[in-house]
């Protein structure tokens, strides 16, 4: 399946994928099939159907800029189905992220690009910082119900987690982007 893995809210997006045989090697292709992605995420009553076109013996795909308008960005989820008069036969399925659309009308709302780790971390610094400064009450009673915030070992101990999330995310971007694995080291011999 060559459904790309990330789409920007807004865009349009298109793709083709080839025809393929079913579990016995019988053909599955555009001139007998239909092929069609189903795609959801988490939030109730979102999604999209995309019915394949004809594309050789395979199909093409495109969700129309209108209709990626309306995906909110986070985690999505597809299948696909290939279908013909009764017969139904799931060829693949996946995740695939969706980014949030930078384009505005108007004046610009606030965007915040980060990632959930770079949030947290962010969190747990500022945590740190307020226990150091002498600002954060460890523990406190109200009544009945009691309230412990973490330690200060137990936050420098997630920070290191943190970080080591936040660079294995820079990489994987570099990555996505072409510019090579940072962790690469290459050596050149001479004669």
């Amino acid at each position: 399946m060559n459904i790309p893995t990330t789409i920007r809210a807004g865009d349009t997006v298109k793709w083709r994928d080839d025809s393929t045989v079913d579990v016995f090697g019988a053909a599955i292709t555009s001139a007998d099939w239909t092929l069609t992605y189903y795609l959801r995420t988490n939030t109730a009553s979102e999604g999209a159907t995309i019915t394949g076109s004809a594309y050789g013996t395979g199909w093409q795909f495109t969700i129309a800029a209108g209709t990626s308008t309306n995906f909110d960005a986070g985690k999505w989820y597809w299948t696909a189905v290939a279908t013909k008069g009764s017969e139904v036969i799931t060829i693949g399925n996946g995740g695939l992220t969706v980014n949030a659309a930078l384009t505005y009308a108007g004046s610009p709302a606030a965007y915040d690009g980060r990632t959930q780790a770079q949030k947290d971390l962010d969190a747990v610094q500022a945590a740190i910082r307020a226990i150091l400064s002498g600002g954060v009450v460890q523990e406190y009673r109200i009544g009945t119900r009691n309230l412990k915030k973490y330690d200060l070992a137990d936050l420098l101990q997630l920070e290191g987690k943190l970080k080591a999330d936040v660079k294995r995310e820079e990489q994987a971007e570099l990555i996505a982007n072409g510019l090579g694995n940072p962790r690469n080291m290459f050596v050149r011999f001479n004669a």
